[in-house]
């Protein structure tokens, strides 16, 4: 079994924790219809990515015929 080579101090080790935290996600404004929207995908609300159309938003949501 694996044991380690020496004694690691406290300041040692708990620098080496002090990097484990959390990151904002990328939360950037759309230019089409200015909602918030993470940065690198497509938007929510309107259906555009990078200046294009991507996703047809006319559709209606939850209405579902039998």
């Amino acid at each position: 079994m694996a044991l380690p080579k020496g004694k690691v101090s406290r300041a040692r080790g708990r620098s080496r924790r002090a990097n484990w935290k959390l990151t904002l996600p990328g939360i950037v404004e759309c230019p089409q219809c200015h909602q918030k929207k993470l940065a690198h995908r497509v938007c929510k609300n309107c259906g555009t990515y990078n200046g294009a159309q991507v996703i047809d938003m006319t559709e209606d949501k939850g209405n579902k015929e039998e």
